[in-house]
Order: C-alpha cells, then structure tokens, then sequence
C-alpha cells in the first residue's frame, strides 16, 4: 500500500509536533477496531441503465442509481486494525412513548487522520464496518462456543472539533456509527464462519450466531397462526345457519304441513316456483359472505369445467373463476349462486383473489407468436418431438410457453444459456421441432400432467402487472 500522508513542509514543525502527539494518545489510550473496509458492490448479472456496470472496482460507484443503494456490498479480504477511542454510554431503553426505543445505540468514534490513511490507504467512507473486539459477548445465552461480535458501519464522517491543533489543522475524525443488522448490504462479512476466542472457525456463519432472525419468524408465524384461529377468514360466517326455501312469488318460506293430502318434499321445482326444499339462494346477504359452499350442507362437486350429465338442483362450484363461483343447475342451465369472496387474512401468494393476485403477480402475457401447435403427451417426459415442420425461426425464438388447460410451463430461454430447449430432430427425410425441457437447481423438468398440450413459441412478452401509466402509454412510445 503506497503511503499517503498530509505531512507537508509547507505546514512546519508545529505541525508534525502535534500531529504526533495526537497519534500517541491513540497509541496510549485508544482501543483496537478492525475495519471492514469497503471497496465497492458487485455487478449485477445484466447491466441496465438504473443499475450499469462498471468498469472498475470503486467504494463511489452507485449500485441502484434508481434508488441511490449499495444492496450488494463488497469487502476487502483483509482486515485493518485501527485505533480509536468513543465515550461509553449506558445503553437504556426509552418505554416513555409507544413501543421500546434505545435512545443512545449510537456512538462517536475518534480516530486519527494520518494513521487511519497510512494504515487503510484512504479516508473513512460511509459502508466500512468496525468490530469492536473488547465488546465481543463470551456469554451469550446460546447453544454455540462462540462469543458473539459486535459490528457497527460507519453512516457519517467528518473532523472531530477537539481534533484541532493550535495551529488551526485537524488531526482527528470523528465517525458517527450504528450497529448493523441482518441485511444484504453486510452478506459478505456475516456469511463468513464464526471463530470462537481462540480464532478457530467453526460450522457456523456469523449470521446463523449473530441474527434473531429466526427467532422473530417463529414468533411472526405464530401470530399469524393464531390471528388465522380467531378469524380464519373475512367477512361473516353464515355456514351453521339454516336457510329455508322462499317462494319467489309471495317471499313467504316453502313448508309442507300435516294438513296437506300430499306429503312430498324430496323435489325441487326452481322455475314454476311451486313445492321447493332446496333454497335458490343464500338467506342471508351482505359484504363478505359468500363462501363457494351450497346452503344448509348440501352437496357439490368442484371443477374447472361442468359434468356432462347434471341433475336438477345439482350444486357445482367452478375453480377456475376468481373468485371460484358457485353454481345451481335449475334443470335447464347453470345459474349462479354466489362468488366465494371470503379469504384467508394472511397475505400470501397463496390467496386466490383478485387483489392479491395483482399484487403477487409475476406473470406475463406473451404476444408476437412464431408458433402456436397442439400435441398430445404423457406425464414425465422431458423430451417432445413434435410433428411440425422446422424454421430456423423457432431457434431464436426467445420464450417457450407450454399449456394445458390452467397449467401453463413458460421458460424464457435466455434463462438457461448452457441449455438448448429448442432444437430440431430428423425423421426419414423430414426435419421437425423438437423441446427439450430445462434443469432448474439440479432438477430435471417434466410434462406434469398427460393430455394436449399447446406449445407456443413466442417473440415479445409483457408483465400482466403493469404501472398504469405504462399501459397508458402508445405503443409507439414504448
């Protein structure tokens, strides 16, 4: 490392006396940090324009010039050890005001110019990262060997007041610092291996020591779980009331008495409105409701496509509408009962609604096809010759979108460059399109399902969530 100094002649002997004499109080009375030093943030796989990449290695390169972040830090190998000295504080948690708050997890450290530049080859940067060895937990409540170090980052640099000499010169930074958390802007310090006090590296990364966070997921997903207990779903549950069959002309209930001649209540007649023992809709209306089940228990069948032979009064509710929609066959057509809107309060990918299924929606549509064919295939197979003559089109085709019914495989071929998933095949004197499905993480993919599938072979694709002003947006803009 090349020296680099601020002892200059033009600023004298009075200088470089009360520069010393300011190093040898950090000498004396300081105490070791070992610096992380920062050194810049690693590229991204594929450059753009918010997030480019650079030509070379730089602590003031911008990762996201987006968002102004540096997400994915990089630091140096080595580690500088520098001397330092900061007030101890008491650390007291503030309960005056809602929540629990440290008022003073902050601290002030004072380093010297000269030697911090000697030693690191540049000044302080916001991103470099101290341990702070004398604070290393021996007796952590933990089920490791290990003392648990404590890391703070550099978020402010400037010259210390007290640092200034009578001759008007400063000798000291003063670098304001919060503790690190678990987070991907110090993956490269916490994915290394702990070491105990001895230096001896164990199984365990400091992430795995150091962070709560598993702890707060279980205590998260135990919330949820019993949120999720209380309230399983939105809205109102109306399951374990009964509901009796209305006449649609007067609104009086539909009831057989002891009195009539004719005892028969087993048939349902939905369009004359006479004698009815099944209900033609939910008795009770309001926000939040229907639940895609038939009233007082009846039962039903579910499916993405009808029955071929129903009967008369047959319920049937339909997964393949979103919200799934519950049917009743009145003997003639299938008529709608109600939308089964309440859901689970949890937000996850899983909840199928319209709402979260925009929010959640990583999808695309594809468009500008350059084959679209159906071909009839087994389950568990990877490799699909198909009949269809071959272009040399189809071999920079960028997406393959593979679909049966509501299933649909789409790879984008860009993702797997070591693979070819689109190639052709020779048969007699003819030359036709075969796929190739890829490996994903070391997993072979296969056709899931037997049936006909269709397989499109697409040039563009567009994201189904889109910013409104996007899909405002002419095309000839785009």
């Amino acid at each position: 490392m090349p020296r680099i100094s601020l002892y200059r002649p033009e600023r004298g002997l009075d200088y470089k006396f009360h520069d010393r004499q300011a190093s040898e109080m950090f000498t004396l009375g300081g105490t070791d940090l070992y610096l992380h030093k920062f050194i810049g943030t690693k590229p991204p796989a594929v450059g753009t324009s918010d997030q480019p990449i650079y030509g070379s290695l730089s602590p003031t390169n911008i990762q996201d010039l987006l968002l102004l972040e540096n997400r994915d830090r990089k630091y140096d190998a080595e580690i500088y050890r520098i001397r330092g000295h900061y007030n101890v504080a008491n650390i007291d948690f503030n309960i005056s005001q809602f929540g629990l708050f440290i008022d003073n997890d902050t601290i002030y450290m004072t380093v010297h110019i000269n030697d911090f530049i000697d030693t690191v080859g540049r000044k302080p940067l916001s991103g470099d990262v101290f341990e702070l060895p004398h604070l290393r937990d021996n007796f952590a409540l933990n089920d490791y060997d290990l003392g648990l170090p404590r890391y703070y980052q550099i978020v402010d640099v400037g010259r210390a007041s007290e640092g200034f000499s009578p001759t008007w010169y400063p000798h000291l930074y003063r670098l304001k610092c919060t503790k690190i958390s678990n987070s991907q802007q110090f993956a490269d310090i916490l994915d290394q291996p702990a070491t105990d006090a001895n230096g001896n590296a164990s199984d365990k990364t400091l992430r795995q020591v150091m962070s709560t966070l598993a702890g707060q997921y279980s205590i998260n997903d135990a919330v949820i779980q019993q949120a999720e207990t209380d309230a399983a779903k939105s809205g109102y549950e109306t399951r374990q009331f009964y509901t009796l069959a209305v006449d649609p002309t007067t609104g009086k209930p539909l009831l057989t008495s002891v009195d009539e001649t004719s005892l028969d209540a087993s048939s349902v007649d939905y369009l004359t409105s006479t004698v009815n023992d099944v209900p033609v809709r939910t008795g009770y209306t309001g926000y939040l409701v229907g639940d895609g089940f038939p009233v007082n228990g009846y039962v039903f069948g579910f499916g993405i496509q009808f029955p071929a032979a129903p009967q008369k009064n047959d319920y049937f509710l339909r997964t393949d509408f979103l919200p799934n929609r519950l049917f009743l066959f009145d003997g003639r057509s299938w008529i709608k009962v109600e939308d089964a809107v309440r859901m689970n309060m949890t937000n996850t990918d899983t909840r199928q609604t319209l709402k979260t299924s925009f929010i959640n929606n990583n999808s695309y549509i594809y468009n500008d096809a350059l084959l679209q064919t159906y071909i009839t295939l087994a389950a568990g197979i990877s490799v699909i010759r198909t009949q269809t003559a071959w272009n040399s089109a189809y071999a920079t085709a960028p997406y393959l979108v593979l679909k049966l019914d509501t299933t649909e495989l789409p790879y984008a071929v860009s993702d797997y460059p070591s693979q070819t998933l689109v190639t052709s095949y020779t048969s007699g004197a003819n030359t036709y399109l075969q796929i190739t499905l890829p490996v994903v993480n070391s997993v072979q993919q296969t056709i899931p399902y037997a049936g006909q599938w269709k397989i499109g072979l697409y040039a563009n694709r567009e994201s189904q969530r889109t910013s409104l002003s996007q899909a405002l947006k002419p095309r000839a803009d785009l």
